[in-house]
């Protein structure tokens, strides 16, 4: 999700930025459902989906558990995306010893060092494609 498709709710003189709004939409295109029926899909009120995509109020804990279920989309990112838990850094694959220790192990003999590294490098190209192909 980019900063693009955040919607900023514009609060007296300030800008708040409700990122929840955005994931709420998108996750409801994707279904292709309408937000009542997603209210219903999870068992809440259309009042309460209302106020997340007026960006009036956010779900609560045990309302973003339920989203994640429904969407898929991993419960540490939604909570981070509601504002519950700080947004998770995202490390530098050199950062990743275990990706070359596991590919060491599981095809020792098959590849070598530059072999690895290169995939590790191919991986981080398709990483900063996407991420730029996002922001567009």
């Amino acid at each position: 999700m980019t900063d693009r498709n955040i919607h900023h709710i514009i609060l007296g003189m300030g800008t708040k930025i409700v990122p929840i709004v955005s994931l709420l939409t998108a996750i409801i295109r994707r279904r292709k459902c309408s937000p009542r029926q997603l209210a219903a899909d999870l068992g809440l009120s259309h009042a309460a989906i209302s106020r997340w995509l007026s960006g009036k109020d956010v779900p609560s804990i045990r309302s973003c558990n339920k989203i994640a279920e429904y969407s898929g989309i991993s419960l540490q990112k939604i909570l981070s995306i509601a504002g519950y838990i700080p947004k998770p850094i995202e490390a530098s694959y050199h950062e990743w010893p275990e990706f070359r220790e596991y590919v060491s192990k599981k095809y020792s003999g098959e590849l070598d060092e530059d072999l690895i590294t290169l995939i590790e490098d191919l991986i981080e190209r398709r990483r900063v494609r996407n991420r730029e192909g996002k922001g567009s």
